[in-house]
């Protein structure tokens, strides 16, 4: 299923002229699935004009009748596709954004790898940090970049905590907290409310196994910044389970199997502790950051010791109204406006990364540990057992 028609030589990489010329062309990413995310992450933003001299919507694809077809009009986007093989056979889309459900990131992330394509992965790049570690080695060996949300260490406040954390202006640290309630957010999202084919989006993978519940999809926003500032974790321990066994999406009923309901205890070494939680309801934290409590001083619900962090940028950031997400690179004009914003920037960090060999922090070592973590967290919830942790990421 197509809509429009370019070749590869309409927008790619670096190439020569027949001057031998270095030149710029147009990057070709394919989106990979209209629903939530790839429609308020990828298309939305991608298709805005003050990107376009350095990337083009090349194609979409969704396994839902018309829904890619209906994205590609809506958003400009050249070919649709209902099968994501066809996709990859595309020789147009130099970079793919999964925007499909997180238990399938690590079959389709090989396959794109394997396709000579360029991966951004939206949280979480995948439930194993096996699957991980065999993406990251596949990536080399294919001589392909990747890039795994979220981005958490790319906002200008959790490098400024970073840079506190190193100086010794918390003094000693001796525990931290973040995490995320489940709630009814995804039943409710308005972009779900409709009938047409990009408004009628059911959420009920979020609540399935594998790639279900809070942890893979709200907890790794905090959990990555805390470990970024931080660093990796050593040892986990919890306890887990489903306390909502099931849910309701427009009158139709949904058996869930996926735990909402996990509190975790990290210990970072030197008697540093810190607690996670993925619950079915509620939240002790601001969502996508952490708490931080040391000697000298706490970082908590957004101030240090009762007063703002300065960071560069801080007034303008509080003025935007969307905090220090309207401070990353590429979030600029109406992209600050947007919802999501932070996993366009992500994918511009892919971007920067093909076109101007620029790597990002937004690394799959990074994703990997925090993967590490949840998986963790799961097997010693089932053994009783406290488990430690292997993985480690290049830290800021």
């Amino acid at each position: 299923m197509m809509h429009g028609a370019k070749s590869k030589s309409d927008f790619s990489m670096p190439d020569l002229n027949l001057k031998g010329e270095i030149r710029m062309r147009k990057i070709g990413i394919g989106v990979v699935g209209a629903g939530s995310i790839g429609i308020r992450g990828a298309l939305m933003h991608l298709s805005l004009p003050d990107v376009q001299d350095r990337i083009h919507l090349a194609a979409v694809c969704d396994p839902a009748p018309g829904r890619a077809q209906a994205a590609a009009e809506r958003f400009h986007v050249d070919r649709a596709y209902e099968s994501y093989e066809e996709l990859l056979k595309d020789d147009g889309v130099d970079i793919v954004t999964l925007g499909s459900p997180i238990g399938i990131h690590y079959e389709q992330g090989l396959q794109a790898i394997r396709a000579g394509k360029h991966v951004h992965f939206n949280k979480t790049m995948t439930v194993t940090s096996e699957e991980a570690t065999h993406l990251i080695e596949e990536a080399k060996r294919f001589m392909v970049k990747i890039v795994a949300s979220p981005g958490q260490m790319l906002r200008p406040i959790h490098r400024r905590l970073r840079e506190m954390a190193i100086n010794g202006e918390f003094g000693v640290i001796a525990w931290a907290a973040t995490g995320a309630g489940f709630g009814a957010y995804h039943e409710n999202e308005k972009c779900r409310q409709g009938d047409d084919p990009l408004g009628n989006i059911n959420p009920a993978w979020y609540w399935k196994k594998p790639g279900g519940g809070p942890l893979y999809d709200m907890t790794v926003y905090g959990l990555h910044a805390l470990t970024g500032i931080l660093g990796p974790a050593k040892r986990v321990t919890s306890f887990s389970g489903l306390a909502i066994k099931e849910r309701e999406f427009k009158g139709e009923r949904v058996e869930c199997d996926a735990d909402d309901n996990t509190m975790i205890l990290l210990d970072f070494g030197n008697n540093l502790f810190a607690f996670v939680y993925g619950a079915a309801v509620g939240s002790l934290t601001p969502f996508g950051t952490a708490n931080i409590y040391g000697t000298e001083g706490s970082y908590s619900n957004g101030l240090f010791n009762g007063e703002p962090v300065q960071y560069p940028g801080r007034e303008i950031a509080e003025a935007s109204g969307r905090g220090d997400v309207a401070l990353l690179p590429h979030v600029k004009g109406e992209h600050q406006k947007m919802e999501e914003a932070h996993i366009f920037e992500d994918i511009m960090q892919l971007v920067d990364w093909v076109a101007k060999d620029i790597p990002s922090i937004v690394s799959a070592e990074h994703a990997r540990h925090v993967i590490e973590i949840f998986e963790a967290a799961y097997r010693s919830a089932q053994t009783g057992m406290t488990q430690t942790l292997s993985t480690l990421f290049p830290l800021l």
